[in-house]
């Protein structure tokens, strides 16, 4: 047979088979090698992946939590004298407070202030010089230590000593002038009836 074999297939109908493509061979780098296909980074080496600070912090010692125990604890203290020092400032208020009112009470109509009064009896009291004016007879009389003197809201109230004592019992501070007539002269130098203080002196 001068016919090849395809030929004869061909004549009966079957079809030449199309070639299969070659896999191309990657090309080479600069280097001769052939070049590897890119992969994407792992995610830990991601430029946008946050960064992990490994430095830590120096475990704190028994001393450093020591001292911060001492340090709340003295802070705690305080705290509690402020408050404890605040309520009983308070208290204190409270209670004088109560006293002068019990004083005012207990004074009321008690008082020997005379509105003839013509004499000036100097005293010392709160620190400064203050006065009241009494007759001649209750000069005698408050230099004996028969009468006696209580401020009450802000004014000066003549009592008999009876008096005065228990308004030193009810509220000490109130009583501006007590006499003592077996004290020296040197302790209350007002007493001395020689001893006389201008009344138009201003203090």
């Amino acid at each position: 047979m001068s016919n090849s074999l395809k030929d004869q297939l061909l004549g009966l109908g079957f079809s030449a088979p199309k070639p299969e493509p070659r896999p191309q061979k990657p090309k080479p780098n600069a280097a001769g090698r052939p070049a590897q296909p890119r992969q994407a980074p792992p995610h830990h080496a991601r430029k946008d992946a946050p960064r992990k600070d490994h430095a830590r912090k120096p475990p704190r010692t028994r001393e450093d939590i020591d001292l911060a125990k001492a340090y709340a604890i003295r802070a705690q203290r305080e705290k509690d004298e402020r408050i404890e020092a605040e309520r009983l400032k308070q208290e204190e208020a409270r209670k004088r407070r109560e006293a002068k009112a019990a004083l005012a009470a207990f004074v009321a109509g008690k008082g020997l202030n005379a509105a003839d009064a013509e004499h000036v009896r100097h005293f010392e009291y709160g620190g400064k010089i203050k006065r009241i004016h009494v007759t001649a007879d209750q000069l005698k009389a408050l230099n004996a230590g028969e009468l006696g003197v209580v401020q009450l809201d802000g004014r000066y109230v003549l009592v008999d000593a009876g008096t005065l004592a228990q308004a030193e019992a009810i509220f000490a501070p109130a009583v501006a002038l007590k006499v003592d007539p077996d004290a020296p002269a040197e302790q209350d130098p007002y007493a001395d009836p020689r001893y006389q203080v201008p009344d138009d002196l201003v203090w």
